[in-house]
Formats: C-alpha cells, sequence, structure tokens
C-alpha cells in the first residue's frame, strides 16, 4: 500500500535530518519554529505532519479501547437476567491480560507491526460478530474473550509503536494522544451504545464490528513514517544522536532490510533473551508497575464494589431542582457516577497532549496514594456516611467530587507511567552501538508495564463483588434499604 511507504512533505534528504534537528531544538525552546534546511520552510507543513501524527495515536487509543467500553455497556442485554453481570467484566479484561503478560516474554526478534494492526482488527471484528450473531451465553463470553485479547494486544502494540518515533519529545506526544484516545473511549463508547441499543444486539454490536478497520486504514493512509522526523533509539532532546542515523524498518516484512535498502553495516541484533528482559524489567516493577497496579485496583474497586451501593432517595423538584433534572429514579445514581469517572479520565489522559506538563518522576506514585485515601472516603460514606440521610444534596456533592478526583487520578497515573518510560534513557549495560537492540529494549520496556493496570482491574473484580455485599450489609444495619431494591 503505497501512502503508507511513501516520504511525506518535500525531499528526502531535507526531511529526515533537518526535521530532525528542528524538532530536537524545538523541545528545548517551544518558541523556535521548527526549519528545514536552515530555512523558515513551510511551518505550515510541519504542523501538518505533527497533526496527523497526533490524530493517528488518537485514533489509535479510542478505537482500540471503544469495544471494551460498548461490550460493559451492553452487559446487561448480553446475558440473562440470572447471569452476573460480573462474568462480562471478567471475560472483558482476562484474555488482555494474558496478552499483555505473555507477548512482550513470548516475542522474538524484530516486531512486525503490520501483521500485528491487522491480526488485532481481524480478531476485534470476528469477535463482536460472533457476540452479535450467536445467541449462546458461551459463544458470547468467547466472542468478548476475542474482542478483550485483541484489545490488549492492541494496546501493547501501540505503546510499542510510540518508542519508534525520535527524538524523545516527539515519541512522548504519541503516548499523550494515544492515552487522550484512550480516554475519549470510554465517552464514545457507551455513547455509540446508547445510540444503537434500541436496535438490539444483533444489529447493534453488528455495527461495531466494523469499527476496528479504522486502525489499518490509520496506520496505511494516515500515519507518517517514523523516519519523517528522525529513527534512533539515542536521539536525545539534549542534541543528536550518538549514532549515525539510520532508518530501522517498522514494517511487517522488514522490506528494506529484505532488499538491501538498508545501510551494510547496520546490525541486526538477535532477540533478546529471557535473562535479558529480566534485566530490563527489574528496575521498573517498584518504580512503575507497582504504582499504577495499586492506581488500578483502587479505581475499580470503586467503580465496580462501592459506586454500586453510593445510592440517594430521588431529590424532589421542589427542593433540587438541578439535581431532580438528571436524577429520576434511584437507578441513576450508577450511570451518573460512571459518566463523571468516564469525564474526568478523558481530561486527565489528554492533560499531556493539552501541553499540560507531565508529573515528575518523584510523584509518580501520588496518584495511586490518593486513590487509596479517596477509596478509604467512598467506603466511609457508603457504609456511614458523611451527613445525615436529610442532607442528600451534601453527600451526592461529596461523592461527585471524590469520584471526579478518582477519574483525575486514574487518568494521570495512566498517561504519566507511560510517557516517563517512553522518555527513558537506554539501559546502561546495552550497547549503545548497536541500534537494532536498543530498539528492542525499549520496545520491550514498555510492553512489559501493561499487564500492571490489567492485573489490577482483574483482581478488584474479583474484590468488587464482597465489597458490594458487605456495604449494602452495613447500609440495611442502619436502615437504609436503597440497595436492596435494585
Amino acid at each position: 500500500m503505497v501512502p503508507r511507504h511513501s516520504r511525506l512533505a518535500s525531499e528526502p534528504e531535507i526531511t529526515v535530518r533537518d526535521l530532525a534537528l528542528a524538532a530536537s531544538r524545538s523541545s528545548d525552546d517551544e518558541r523556535e519554529p521548527l526549519t528545514l534546511g536552515g530555512l523558515d520552510a513551510s511551518a505550515k507543513d510541519d504542523r501538518g505532519v505533527l497533526l496527523k501524527l497526533g490524530f493517528s495515536f488518537f485514533l489509535f487509543g479510542l478505537i482500540n479501547n471503544v469495544l471494551y467500553v460498548i461490550i460493559l455497556s451492553a452487559a446487561l442485554d448480553l446475558v440473562p437476567p440470572s447471569t452476573p453481570k460480573g462474568i462480562i467484566a471478567f471475560c472483558n479484561i482476562a484474555p488482555a491480560l494474558v496478552a499483555k503478560i505473555g507477548w512482550p516474554y513470548l516475542l522474538k526478534g524484530r516486531i512486525r507491526y503490520v501483521k500485528r494492526l491487522v491480526g488485532c482488527c481481524a480478531l476485534s471484528s470476528i469477535g463482536m460478530l460472533v457476540v452479535a450473531f450467536f445467541d449462546s451465553l458461551y459463544a458470547r463470553l468467547l466472542g468478548i474473550c476475542l474482542a478483550s485479547f485483541s484489545s490488549g494486544l492492541g494496546e501493547l502494540t501501540f505503546l510499542q509503536l510510540s518508542t519508534t518515533y525520535a527524538p524523545p519529545s516527539i515519541a512522548g506526544r504519541n503516548i499523550g494522544y494515544f492515552a487522550s484516545g484512550t480516554g475519549a473511549a470510554g465517552l464514545v463508547g457507551a455513547f455509540l451504545w446508547w445510540e444503537v441499543r434500541g436496535l438490539g444486539v444483533r444489529v447493534g454490536v453488528g455495527l461495531s464490528s466494523v469499527l476496528p478497520i479504522i486502525i489499518p486504514l490509520t496506520y496505511f493512509f494516515l500515519l507518517p513514517r517514523s523516519d519523517s522526523f528522525v529513527y534512533s533509539s539515542l536521539a536525545t532532546e539534549d542534541g543528536p544522536s550518538a549514532l549515525p542515523y539510520t532508518p530501522l524498518a517498522t514494517t511487517d516484512d522488514d522490506d528494506e532490510a529484505e532488499e538491501g535498502r538498508l545501510p551494510a553495516d547496520l546490525k541486526v541484533a538477535p532477540a533478546l533473551s529471557i535473562s535479558d528482559k529480566w534485566r530490563l524489567v527489574k528496575p521498573l516493577m517498584a518504580k512503575y508497575m507497582l504504582p499504577l497496579f495499586c492506581v488500578y485496583l483502587f479505581e475499580y474497586t470503586i467503580n465496580q464494589g462501592i459506586a454500586p451501593t453510593l445510592l440517594y432517595p430521588v431529590p424532589p423538584a421542589d427542593k433540587y431542582w438541578f439535581l431532580s433534572k438528571i436524577i429520576h429514579s434511584v437507578r441513576d445514581y450508577y450511570p451518573l457516577w460512571q459518566l463523571v469517572y468516564q469525564t474526568t479520565v478523558f481530561l486527565s489522559r489528554s492533560s499531556i497532549s493539552l501541553g499540560l506538563p507531565p508529573l515528575p518522576e518523584r510523584l509518580l506514585s501520588l496518584p495511586a496514594i490518593i486513590q487509596g485515601v479517596i477509596l478509604s472516603l467512598l467506603v466511609f460514606e457508603s457504609a456511614v456516611g458523611f451527613a445525615a440521610d436529610d442532607f442528600e444534596a451534601t453527600n451526592i456533592a461529596i461523592v461527585f467530587v471524590l469520584i471526579s478526583f478518582e477519574g483525575i487520578c486514574g487518568g494521570l497515573a495512566y498517561v504519566n507511567t507511560f510517557y516517563r518510560i517512553n522518555q527513558e534513557r537506554p539501559d546502561p549495560g546495552s550497547d549503545v552501538h548497536d541500534a537494532e537492540r536498543l530498539k528492542q529494549e525499549k520496545e520491550f520496556k514498555i510492553g512489559s508495564i501493561g499487564f500492571a493496570d490489567s492485573s489490577g482491574i482483574l483482581l478488584a473484580s474479583l474484590v468488587a463483588v464482597p465489597t458490594e455485599l458487605t456495604l449494602c450489609k452495613a447500609q440495611v444495619n442502619r436502615g437504609k434499604m436503597l440497595c436492596k431494591g435494585l
């Protein structure tokens, strides 16, 4: 497919090196315009390339995660009333966790991005078609598992793809826009299902099966090549790379390497061994994985185990005019909390793409700490209550604020963790003259982080059931019977 492999903008000799130097200079001084060949050239074209790059990664995040949200939104319609809805959440996350845990360690050698993306697209579409056209519970759960595995592998792939762009300022933009897309998926997925649910599962879910096709179309026809900027795993914002410029193949079949278009002296490193991968992953556990795991464990325990019990009487119109416009029954509270959560997650995951500075590395554990405090406060509100039951507006306002901060912490933890690992310098033990090996190490490191959030979500789905039952029992003991009426 020609558009993906064709050069962008002007002549190759100018685009590759001069745009790279201009991009690296722009990270030191945001006010300095991008220039080509020392000329003030086509700043509009440069902005256009960056815009296409950002929008591509936004679409990757949006489409990769939107099916996950559609499945959760459609859970009530997908299984019989007697079936616990938690089984949908389990099948929607466990296969993704398997992909994130297994794939980085099983993969050997260079990542074949084209095959991965086409495979993920096909697997997602097939999974959704199985859900749509089979009425059997087991068939639908199988379809959900296929779509979940594809989503987990897709997220892993796009995070790794972001590292193939240099200098670090460009790679960091990719993470920011991808995270923003994953945040938008929560809102878009819920809205899409709200609009098509009236058509029924067969038509509504069947229509959603065409969405994954957007991913390969974006990759081939919109996403700029990494060498439209520069490719070197050692490129930094502080100056030019220590390596000579050697564009490494990022395509599935390694056309350039096989056809001899890469420099003869570019050595292809052997695949990383298990001991190499363990050496790389050990320093990441406490620094990145543990905080991200805790954030998601607390976050999804709140969403699945505590939020369903945050119920209050329907506010009367004469006393609470605004609230009465939003809440028409007790069942409206849970969707309200989810809307607040999804909105704040989207905003916080978009923080870097909106130009806000990333969290300092030393503060990466702060969202997890705040999330733990929020969980404790919401448990207290559910079991005991901050204010008397007569002051439901006060309790609702407090819960609104706490869930807003929950979404903010979750979004900030996600985007900043992957941004920081994306920006890490090469491992001191690496051969700094082996560009291919450095590329593989960087792809592995960012790919190895992904299982932390999914394992937190999976554990939370197991903790949430007894948490909800315990909190409901505590409410009944103090005479609040609303959770029994759902």
